[in-house]
């Protein structure tokens, strides 16, 4: 039985959530790209304009790492480690939704933010990262973009529901 045979199976409020959190992981997948296009095009590497002053700057830079420029230069390693963690979001995706809403919103955000950064990996050898939040230059924190933000909500809302909700029983 192939996944589309399965999701008739499910019910129309299943169904509902799941369409709409497809729809938000594509919207989050198009303003993410757009975005980096954007800064790409209309900003040159290490360009900062103000938003918030003191708070909030846009800065284009590029990261060949992952969070916090972890293994950085690893580029076509951590292209592997997207693919494979959407590949395992996508073939275990029942399994770890549970039937759960709140666990297709969350999972679907991870996926468009893998995807939005593979992409980058992939094509640009790097990620490009835009959104920069200090404390004027007492406390920087790093750099980032609208699939980190995805990522990171979607783990977090993950998190969240697999220490509020009970498991259910296997019988």
């Amino acid at each position: 039985m192939n996944w589309l045979e399965k999701l008739k199976e499910n019910s129309p409020r299943e169904r509902k959530i799941l369409l709409l959190s497809l729809a938000l992981a594509l919207v989050i997948i198009i303003a993410d790209q757009w975005t980096k296009w954007y800064f790409v095009c209309n900003f040159g590497y290490g360009e900062s304009v103000a938003v918030i002053p003191g708070c909030l700057n846009f800065t284009s830079v590029r990261n060949q790492g992952a969070a916090w420029s972890i293994l950085s230069g690893y580029v076509w390693f951590l292209l592997l480690l997207g693919v494979l963690a959407g590949a395992a979001i996508i073939c275990f995706f029942r399994k770890l939704t549970e039937g759960y809403p709140e666990r297709y919103i969350a999972l679907l955000l991870s996926l468009a933010g893998i995807i939005g950064n593979s992409f980058d990996r992939a094509f640009h050898g790097s990620v490009v990262d835009f959104i920069h939040v200090h404390y004027y230059n007492v406390w920087l924190f790093p750099v980032f973009n609208i699939a980190d933000m995805a990522i990171c909500t979607g783990v977090g809302i993950y998190m969240l529901s697999s220490l509020l909700r009970k498991t259910p029983e296997r019988g």
